[in-house]
């Protein structure tokens, strides 16, 4: 990495602009610095690196903050949502499985229900949801559960205001009106995907081919021209749903060391290593006789990474427009119209940063600084406009920068980077380092604006450590007896269910196959069942590396530690692994690798999918914390004690700032 390319990556911009005086209120402002870690943190203020962060620590206003079972994103986010575990909010991992149709896996989040009838005519198919027809369109729905902290603030006449929530999509309706959210982490792009880019480029070896987070096309130029398309959601208006597309020509200059871009009514001129500004295209699907075709707004931005010799041009995801959004992305609907009349265009996915581009090497690190850099400019302007618009109550900001460049850039040991060499590896860190620092300077401008005005806090859900290792532990399950046959490659293949007593699903879930809630279930739910549980925590907790170091901290028994009305789809041990290990890329979705235990060989090279012990977060005030272990459920309930709220029966949390 390149001196420039981490400036351009990280800068992180103005100051944010004085105050304007304001009348006397009741104000909490919450900063979620996603992954922030406390080891790098209480380095970097030792060292003097993060003064306003370590001011607050003097002052009595820091504390490492403990995090949930297991360390993800959306369980963590859902604990500080609803101020108690998972038993209340129903989120146990990424991935959930439904037991009824034997371990089918599906997003923990939220779902899409299929609509319900249609007409037909032709090819295609319509939904007419008005007498006499009343058929019923698809649905995304959010499946947390419980009450989340806001509506007590909603109920109570108290604003608030949420920008880039993660665990929050679709966004939770506000029954008083007083409560604004801006959809974060879980929002898809317009293809229905976490995020999916798309190359195109000269070299092979196919025409076509779609990788995890992206589509490859190959350009053929003919007298420096050449056609291409990009893909586009799904006309679902056809009976044989298929994708839209836009075709486009690419001219390239190779004397010029740059191209242009025809893509409907845009005339795109790059130079090499040059990105776009956000481009708005429209995607049309066809219905059937004399009714309008449909239109669907896309946003994306093309990045010309070579001209010459293999000509290569990144496209984004394609974003739903802010201008005119296709998803309903806010709370309420017309919120995020609102914001861009003021920002114009901008990301809003939930995952902005492209890790997949550089996981798959269509991202050197460099570029992908550049661009993470840009979702950070982004969010920036996103902060000031939050702060235009606040006078009181409650206002949540989150940063995502800490956790996607963190997966990616992290390595803080003398130990071999999976993908590089020792001194990119250390390079790369101090990225990170730098990232620490100026979201450091970000959080002082704002204790300088409202630090005698408001109750500030800054947290994060989690902390980080290095992915060495990948333990596959539906492989460790086979070996040992518990999944059969012995030569099964993955619980969707092959699979002898009326043998098979446990297998595993997601990043931490390990499920028994029981008799009564799986449908092909075997295993007694009595003493069966106990002594199975007790007797694989055991064997799982005594697993050693190679080297012989412990692999698993502590095999959780969700009977033990969740409590709550939401734990029917939770799974019977959450597997938390020590630093250096989490589960294997297989184990997510259920596959069996050859080896037990195997290297981490992915740019993908940190992780917080550990044990709730090894990577706890931070938590950072302006009122001294009395608490001394504070965690992610005890927010939410001091929230609502600075606002003279009473803390609900539902929330295990507790007030951090009383002790």
């Amino acid at each position: 990495m390149t001196a420039a390319s981490l400036a351009a990556g990280s800068r992180v911009g103005p100051a944010i602009a004085t105050s304007k005086n304001r009348r006397p209120a009741n104000r909490v402002i919450i900063i979620g610095i996603d992954g922030m870690d406390p080891r790098l943190s209480e380095k970097l203020m030792n060292a003097g690196q993060m003064p306003n962060l370590a001011g607050l620590r003097q002052a009595g206003g820091y504390r490492v903050l403990g995090t949930s079972i297991p360390p993800q994103s959306p369980v963590a986010w859902a604990n500080f949502i609803n101020g108690a575990g998972p038993g209340s909010h129903g989120i146990f991992d990424f991935i959930h499985r439904d037991p009824a149709e034997q371990a089918a896996p599906f997003f923990a989040v939220a779902k899409t229900i299929a609509g319900n009838g249609y007409w037909k005519t032709g090819k295609h198919k319509m939904q007419l949801n008005f007498p006499p027809f009343g058929h019923k369109p698809p649905e995304t729905v959010l499946l947390r559960q419980g009450t989340p902290f806001w509506d007590y603030l909603d109920k109570a006449g108290i604003d608030s205001t949420f920008y880039d929530l993660p665990s929050n999509y679709p966004p939770s309706h506000s029954k008083y009106g007083r409560h604004k959210c801006l959809a974060g982490m879980g929002t898809p792009d317009l293809l229905g995907t976490y995020g999916t880019y798309q190359h195109f480029s000269e070299d092979g070896p196919v025409r076509t081919k779609d990788e995890d987070g992206g589509k490859r096309s190959m350009l053929f130029f003919e007298n420096e021209t050449a056609a291409a398309k990009l893909v586009g959601p799904q006309n679902n208006f056809l009976i044989e749903p298929e994708p839209s597309v836009i075709p486009f020509l690419v001219h390239r200059d190779i004397a010029a060391n740059s191209c242009a871009v025809e893509i409907q009514k845009h005339k795109i001129l790059l130079r090499q290593g040059q990105w776009s500004r956000w481009i708005k295209l429209d995607f049309e699907m066809s219905l059937p006789g004399p009714i309008p075709n449909k239109h669907l707004t896309a946003i994306c931005r093309f990045y010309l990474q070579e001209v010459s010799p293999n000509f290569r041009l990144y496209a984004s995801p394609l974003n739903s427009d802010p201008s005119n959004s296709a998803l309903r992305i806010t709370e309420p609907p017309e919120f995020i119209g609102e914001i861009s009349d003021r920002l114009g265009l901008f990301y809003t996915t939930g995952f902005q940063e492209d890790h997949k581009a550089l996981s798959n090497n269509v991202f050197n690190e460099d570029e992908f600084c550049v661009q993470a850099g840009m979702v950070l400019q982004e969010r920036l302007k996103l902060l000031e406009y939050a702060f235009e618009n606040y006078d009181d109550g409650l206002l949540f900001f989150y940063f995502s920068s800490t956790d996607l460049q963190s997966h990616m850039l992290w390595w803080d040991s003398e130990l071999k980077h999976p993908t590089r060499s020792a001194e990119d590896a250390k390079e790369c860190f101090r990225h990170i380092h730098k990232l620490y620092t100026e979201l450091d300077s970000v959080v002082g401008d704002i204790l300088k604006r409202y630090g005698d005005k408001a109750t500030i806090i800054v947290m994060s859900d989690h902390g980080f450590a290095n992915f060495k290792r990948q333990f596959n532990l539906n492989t460790w399950l086979r070996e040992n007896g518990y999944l059969y046959p012995p030569n099964s490659t993955g619980i969707f293949k092959e699979i002898d269910w009326s043998r098979t007593q446990a297998y595993g699903l997601g990043i931490n879930g390990l499920y028994l196959n029981l008799k009564g809630r799986e449908r092909d279930g075997i295993v007694d739910p009595g003493e069966q069942r106990e002594q199975l549980l007790d007797e694989i925590s055991t064997k799982l907790e005594g697993v050693r590396d190679t080297n012989g170091r412990p692999v698993i901290a502590k095999a959780h028994r969700t009977d033990k530690v969740y409590t709550g009305p939401a734990t029917a789809l939770a799974p019977d041990l959450v597997i938390g692994y020590r630093r250096d290990y989490r589960a294997s890329w297989a184990t997510c979705l259920g596959d069996i690798t050859d080896e037990i235990l195997l290297d981490n060989d992915s740019a993908w090279s940190a992780d917080h999918c550990a044990d709730v012990s090894e990577v706890p977060g931070v938590i950072f005030s302006n009122r001294p914390i009395d608490a001394a272990s504070p965690a992610l459920i005890d927010i939410a309930p001091s929230v609502l004690k600075k606002f003279g709220i009473e803390i609900p029966p539902s929330m295990q949390g507790k007030d951090i700032f009383t002790a």
